[in-house]
């Protein structure tokens, strides 16, 4: 037994508050596990963005229509990216969760040193590069398409990440709660694609009824689209410092509800 204390030095390893090594382990492994199929989840997104983008400057044309005081088509490019940052910040996190279940390796982020909050926040920010990645991938070629304006990169970044931090916490929660695909793409189908597409993206809410746009200005996605689409063009469907104030409250309210459920291992504990 001395020869064994003595040859293996036997000790209770020490992260301080924060776990860095194992947190940044599990973000590379997130993030790897997307740029592996890169085709799938950063080209993918560009190319339904471009089909839609063909689609309706062929239907209604560049020339038609006057929107904030630009072409249709340069109004709309922006809205069709964050449409994409924001499906797929969410599809991220919740994709990641829901296949942990199914093939049983959840366990394996269970049983690791990490905390609730080590292990939310290293999705979260995982989604987050994805759709960073995503953004700038689609405005690089957007530009030899559209006649994109760049208003402010700040604004662009600022709301890339808070929209894809937020749709991030999101998938965390819906992934919890699913117990098979089915209920995944339901969330998907009937929360998730109505929301963003009604929510600024092909137009501005201006033209809809009083009650509908009283609706829209409590839907965040409106903010995300409205935000990302002001740091092209300078100017905004609705407030862009309430919009931000709504949209930091709301990532921070997200992500608290996704760590109280990890936490207490909903639907992933027995």
């Amino acid at each position: 037994m001395k020869d064994t204390e003595n040859k293996y030095e036997i000790y209770e390893s020490q992260y301080g508050y924060i776990n860095w090594i194992g947190f940044w382990t599990l973000y590379k492994k997130e993030v790897f596990r997307f740029l592996i199929v890169v085709i799938q989840t950063v080209i993918s997104p560009l190319v339904t963005s471009l089909l839609f983008l063909l689609v309706l400057s062929l239907a209604i044309g560049n020339d038609r229509g006057n929107v904030l005081g630009f072409p249709f088509i340069t109004f709309l490019a922006p809205g069709l990216i964050a449409m994409q940052v924001i499906q797929q910040g969410f599809s991220h996190s919740s994709s990641s969760i829901m296949i942990g279940k199914i093939q049983g390796n959840i366990v394996d982020i269970l049983y690791a040193p990490l905390t609730a909050g080590e292990v939310t926040l290293a999705l979260n920010l995982a989604s987050c590069t994805r759709s960073l990645m995503i953004a700038a991938v689609s405005i690089a070629v957007f530009y030899f398409l559209v006649d994109l304006q760049f208003y402010n990169f700040l604004y662009i970044f600022v709301f890339t990440f808070l929209g894809s931090f937020i749709l991030s916490s999101i998938g965390i929660i819906i992934g919890l709660w699913s117990e098979k695909f089915d209920h995944m793409a339901s969330a998907t189908n009937f929360i998730i694609v109505p929301l963003s597409f009604l929510s600024g993206t092909f137009y501005t809410i201006d033209r809809l009824p009083d009650v509908l746009k009283k609706i829209s200005e409590l839907n965040p996605f409106f903010y995300i689209i409205d935000g990302f689409r002001y740091g092209f063009l300078g100017v905004s469907d609705g407030s862009i410092k309430f919009g931000l104030i709504y949209l930091l409250i709301l990532s921070f309210i997200t992500w608290f509800a996704a760590y109280v459920l990890f936490k207490k291992g909903y639907k992933i504990k027995s």
